[in-house]
């Protein structure tokens, strides 16, 4: 029996497709072993999005390649670079680029033929990975967005929503076995249905969600923010089941800048939509992703980004440095901003964060906050709630309870303390 560990790199999306990775493999052949140290052959599902990704992916690989295994590395990065890593890294045994997931199977048994799998990548033979309770469901595939930074439709191709039948099947699958919670995602989750044949969207598809009782929560992630209906607000926000959590990464404030990305709509667009959901309910979470030292931006445009920054109060806000991307416009203009002062940006910015993410944390002092039981970190249960996705980029929601607990427990926590990302409170019994 083969002895087989998976690494998986990069987003939640690039997991999904591990899942479905380690759900090929013929468990009478195989068995999934947790350590590198333990297998006989080490699958490593790569992240080729940006510099500090493609170096992890590189790194990783090259460390495998150390310990007389058999290798097989797969994802974006091979997607995107596939011929260059076959003459650089020459010892990787097997390279499997996106586009021939649909023959992951005969690929492998060219390496060996005693390696076999049922088929191609399937999103029905999945071995979920995130426990018992909790899955991710992937409702599409790339994008159309165009972001002039943006690699991902290059490595992922143009946007294709998968069939909305088969989306509710998995889901009833998933919650039949026991999961209660779904994370929806896709590149641009808010662009779903656009390209189908029948007419359908995002609303509509979690109203079909939302009829199968057992879920207990539903969150959205990636909504682009020109895609974000008052219908779809106003759908999320009146469900108990949707989880008031709006993931909107908008990359930067200045109009300038936005059009420099190629992105759709502007600063007043961005403050009327964010008052707009807070308005309706004060509560509600606000995520975002800033990109800083895009090319030729000034040091007002960043001065006026924080002033922005302040001025919306988000919840939890991720920044990084532009990064330049072959074959993508941007990686052509002029004005390029060096790294250091990118790298001073990103701290400044995070700084001015830190004092907004306080502040905001203060006032869920006193709130209860029903949610799922996680895990534990020393003598503290971890719970998620609205306030925190699944993909440890949010704070943690820590509570000490007099009962013992176990993970998929839906509970009600009291909150008593508030830190600059973390909150703490107390079971309610």
């Amino acid at each position: 029996m083969k002895k087989v560990a998976l690494i998986s790199l990069g987003c939640a999306k690039n997991l999904v497709d591990s899942e479905n990775i380690l759900g090929l493999l013929n468990f009478d052949q195989y068995k999934i072993v947790k350590t590198v140290e333990e297998s006989d052959i080490v699958i490593i599902n790569t992240c080729g999005f940006i510099e500090p990704s493609k170096k992890e992916s590189i790194d990783t690989i090259l460390e495998v390649c150390s310990l007389n295994k058999k290798v097989v590395v797969t994802g974006c990065l091979v997607q995107r670079y596939v011929n260059e890593l076959k003459k650089e890294i020459p010892e990787v045994d097997l390279w499997i680029p996106i586009k021939d997931y649909y023959r992951f199977n005969e690929l492998l048994q060219s390496i060996d033929e005693e390696l076999y799998a049922a088929g191609g990548v399937d999103d029905h033979l999945r071995t979920i990975s995130t426990g018992s309770f909790s899955a991710y469901l992937k409702i599409g595939e790339g994008c159309d967005n165009r972001c002039s930074y943006c690699a991902i439709p290059l490595i992922r191709g143009g946007f294709v929503s998968r069939d909305i039948n088969d989306i509710i099947n998995e889901a009833k699958e998933l919650a039949y076995r026991g999961y209660k919670e779904l994370i929806v995602l896709q590149q641009d989750t808010t662009k779903y249905g656009i390209d189908l044949p029948y007419k359908t969207n995002i609303v509509e598809l979690l109203k079909e969600l939302l009829k199968i009782e057992s879920l207990e929560f539903i969150r959205l992630l990636y909504l682009y923010p020109d895609e974000i209906t008052d219908e779809l607000i106003d759908l999320i926000i009146s469900n108990k089941k949707l989880t008031p959590y709006f993931d909107i990464p908008i990359q930067h404030s200045e109009d300038s800048i936005l059009t420099s990305m190629n992105r759709r709509g502007n600063k007043e667009f961005l403050k009327t939509l964010f008052n707009k959901i807070r308005n309706k309910n004060p509560k509600a979470i606000l995520r975002t992703t800033i990109m800083v030292g895009f090319p030729g931006e000034s040091d007002d445009d960043f001065n006026n980004l924080i002033d922005f920054i302040k001025e919306i109060q988000f919840d939890h806000l991720g920044c990084f440095s532009y990064s330049r991307e072959e074959n993508t416009p941007s990686y052509n203009f002029p004005n390029q901003i060096s790294e250091e002062v990118k790298q001073k940006r990103v701290n400044e910015l995070m700084k001015v964060q830190q004092s907004i993410s306080y502040r905001r944390n203060k006032t869920h002092l006193d709130e209860e906050m029903e949610g799922i039981v996680v895990g534990k970190d020393n003598d503290y249960y971890l719970l998620r709630s609205y306030f925190n996705a699944p993909d440890d980029i949010d704070g943690k929601v820590l509570f000490k309870s007099p009962v013992e607990l176990k993970e998929g427990d839906i509970v009600k926590v009291k909150i008593t303390h508030a830190f600059v990302y973390d909150l703490m409170g107390e079971l309610v019994q």
